[in-house]
């Protein structure tokens, strides 16, 4: 009943904003109270390992089957507990010029319903289903909610984007799934864990792997296929750029997982060092472009592709470390660019654009606590000990150092050489930024050229510093960010057991 209740909540909820007239004062209740019950049903269902399996289409053999386990429970946590912050946040400030706080709220809403339901289902028919129910209100938030300050034209462009390129990576995902079932007579998830790619030729099972890292590559997103994500969180508004990249994005990771290194391992371990390439050009690629972005929130998009590359490289080691690695990169990434993204957001509402290159004033002398959460953000961004991102991007490094039996180490090892760079260029743009922001120090390519009166302009710039509610989630995310940094066991024991049985085949 409870992971029942956990699905149907923010799906009502969801629809009753949808519906509800632009003028009406309760948007604010049943969105602020759907997601606190949400979050308190979605703490007790991972504390019970809750579970429901009954028959849907019969005469296809797919179940409602949903559950929790190891895998997911943390992605499950991140996403409820998320989105009570991102609507305690939209409910603190003003609602993105589009379209009614109602219609903006149930979009949230639906996001985190389809979020809920890939992570919980146990189906690969219903994983697919559940897959694509986000694609229709985050196209809305972009499209409808997206900046202001851009034409029209732009916004339709991110989110005509957004869908093309997700469309098409769910296509090919729903081929490879296909193919397995058939082959493999069964949609459960768990039986296909339990087979392991049993009864599939080799050739088969390369080829299903391919297919289906191809399609969810486009959603993690890895280079060369992430060209979608920079317009894509520039147009969006500030809830749309955190479920995007905090939740959406480790649906991608998450399927590759759950379906493609459970079902046909002997598939990726051939396709390991592709990639293993992939994800540390992604890197390097992301790397290079945060260091040249001039827009903060580009910026910040770019260095996602990054941080999803560390995460394909510890899959691509195929051993439980690099599986570990990167269960927990993926929960790291979660925290730190919602941290960020909730930052530019306010930000950009008061500058009016997140440019780097205009003169701005000093967050350490204007708006200290903007500038300390933003020190704290970037320093996560980096990778520096002691924050939740050090531990993923280490143990991806070291999980590809020493990859599993099977898997080209000679490659794999090259590409721990092109990580570490990344992190250096990931020490570079983070420090480039926080120069900016912190010291109020014009962009590189422009300091040079700032006139005095533009000098006086940005000096008397007002900002209002962080306060209140949006404060608060701030710095819940920051406390989270260094306790986990601190105690990462708590979050690798989570995962620890089931991330050993899916390896091996013996279901828990």
């Amino acid at each position: 009943m409870a992971l029942t209740l956990l699905l149907l909540v923010p799906l009502v909820a969801a629809i009753v904003l949808l519906a509800m007239p632009a003028a009406a004062a309760l948007d604010r209740v049943i969105s602020l109270g759907a997601s606190v019950v949400t979050a308190a049903l979605g703490i007790f269902v991972v504390w019970a390992g809750d579970s429901v399996d009954v028959p849907w289409i019969r005469s296809l053999g797919i179940r409602w089957h949903f559950a929790v386990d190891g895998i997911s429970a943390a992605l499950v946590l991140l996403t409820v507990l998320l989105v009570v912050g991102v609507v305690l946040h939209a409910l603190a400030g003003p609602t993105p010029s589009g379209g009614s706080r109602s219609t903006y709220l149930g979009a949230i809403m639906l996001v985190e319903t389809g979020a809920l339901a890939t992570f919980l289902a146990r189906d690969a028919i219903l994983f697919f289903i559940a897959f694509e129910v986000v694609l229709v209100p985050m196209w809305l938030l972009i499209r409808r909610f997206g900046d202001d300050h851009v034409a029209d034209e732009t916004r339709a462009d991110a989110a005509g984007r957004f869908v093309l390129f997700t469309v098409f990576g769910s296509t090919l995902m729903l081929i490879g799934i296909l193919l397995l079932v058939s082959h493999q007579g069964t949609s459960d998830l768990e039986a296909l864990a339990r087979m392991h790619g049993a009864g599939l030729s080799h050739s088969l099972e390369v080829a299903i792997a391919a297919i289906l890292l191809t399609g969810l590559a486009v959603k993690v997103p890895l280079w060369p296929l992430h060209t979608w994500l920079p317009s894509a969180h520039t147009i969006a508004p500030t809830a749309g750029s955190v479920l995007l990249a905090a939740v959406l994005l480790k649906m991608g990771t998450y399927g590759i997982v759950r379906l493609a290194v459970a079902a046909v391992p002997e598939g990726v371990i051939a396709l390991s060092p592709i990639l293993a390439v992939l994800g540390a050009v992604g890197v390097i690629w992301g790397g290079l472009a945060c260091l040249v972005e001039r827009d903060l929130k580009r910026l910040i998009a770019y260095s996602s592709v990054a941080h999803m590359g560390f995460i394909a490289i510890a899959l691509a080691s195929g051993s439980h470390t690099g599986l570990q690695a990167a269960l927990f990169a993926n929960i790291a990434h979660g925290i730190v660019s919602a941290l960020l993204f909730f930052l530019v957001g306010d930000l950009k509402e008061q500058w009016g654009s997140a440019d780097l290159s205009t003169p701005r004033v000093a967050l350490r002398d204007r708006a200290p606590r903007f500038g300390v959460a933003f020190v704290f953000g970037l320093a996560a961004a980096l990778g520096l000990p002691g924050l939740v991102s050090f531990w993923g991007e280490f143990l991806s490094l070291y999980a590809a150092w020493s990859p599993a039996e099977g898997v080209n180490v000679g490659v794999l090892r090259g590409t721990v050489v092109v990580g570490a760079i990344g992190l250096a260029l990931a020490a570079a743009y983070s420090l480039r930024v926080a120069r900016i922001l912190w010291a109020g120090e014009g962009a590189p390519e422009t300091a040079g050229e700032v006139t005095p009166a533009g000098a006086r302009e940005a000096a008397s710039e007002v900002v209002v510093d962080e306060r209140g509610i949006r404060w608060g989630v701030v710095l819940v995310l920051i406390a989270v960010m260094v306790t986990l940094g601190v105690l990462p066991h708590l979050l690798l024991t989570i995962s620890e057991m089931d991330a050993a049985a899916l390896l091996t085949g013996v279901t828990r």
